[in-house]
């Protein structure tokens, strides 16, 4: 499977004596949280937004991909909302969970994990085993913009690739995937309970997040904040990286390290 992520692996003598405190940290944790970025995506081949592959680096038949994915755009454009997504959001059947999402399912059904908080909408962590809270949503139900009818990722992908716009079956509105979009806010109801369970959290590992996008990247802050230990791992620095107990910059090397402690 192509991979966009390039091996940032750390030297045995370096990442050794590192691994061994992250377990050891995972071990004693009473309540460990998880928050995901779009590089645990890259590691499926899924290439993110912001790095050096990202899909916001070049513009899209000209037009900026961060404005087609903004709702004024949507509201004006859905038809070329749904041609740029066709291959970005609507096949995501192609790609399959990687070490990172078996690997954290794993540690939630053996109790350590307490629950995962995501940047991706992706639905990779839930076909992997994961419950799963979404922060940015995604694409597994849509709505109708007009009366609110709610629809399925299955049957709204076929008609995106059929270069079709979905629209609604009751009254004829616009389809939209239920991913936030700029210019909407997060859901409210998400966002309250990472607040507590960021604030009660004693371990939070941050996997593959640049921790630039707010409000989501200031959930690891909240958690150092009351008291938790912070491990990121993530192949370019963060701004958070300061204040980490931990710091590892290969996700690959990280968590076939971890899968295999599991395992023991």
């Amino acid at each position: 499977m192509k991979s966009f992520n390039d091996s940032y692996a750390e030297s045995e003598e370096v990442f050794k004596p590192k691994f061994e405190r992250l377990v050891e940290l995972i071990g004693k944790s009473r309540r460990m949280t998880v928050f995901t970025g779009a590089g645990v995506s890259t590691l499926s081949g899924i290439p993110d937004f912001r790095g050096k592959h990202g899909v916001y680096n070049d513009p899209w038949q000209g037009m900026d991909v961060e404005e087609i994915i903004s709702m004024t755009f949507f509201r004006r454009q859905p038809d070329i909302f749904y041609k740029w997504a066709k291959d970005v959001w609507y096949r995501l059947e192609d790609y399959e969970p990687n070490i990172v999402h078996r690997t954290l399912a794993k540690l939630q059904s053996k109790g350590y994990l307490e629950c995962v908080y995501t940047q991706n909408i992706d639905m990779l962590h839930q076909r992997a085993g994961s419950t799963v809270y979404e922060v940015h949503g995604s694409p597994e139900f849509h709505h109708c913009t007009r009366c609110g009818a709610v629809y399925g990722y299955d049957e709204i992908a076929p008609i995106v690739l059929r270069d079709e716009v979905p629209h609604c079956t009751r009254c004829g509105g616009v389809v939209k995937p239920d991913i936030i979009f700029y210019e909407e806010s997060l859901r409210e109801d998400i966002l309250n309970r990472a607040w507590q369970d960021f604030s009660s959290t004693d371990l939070c590992l941050v996997l593959g997040s640049s921790l630039t996008v707010q409000p989501a990247a200031s959930l690891p802050m909240l958690a150092r904040r009351n008291g938790a230990d912070v491990v990121i791992v993530n192949a370019q620095p963060t701004p958070q990286d300061r204040g980490a107990t931990l710091l590892f910059k290969d996700l690959l090397q990280t968590f076939e390290a971890l899968n295999a402690w599991l395992d023991k």
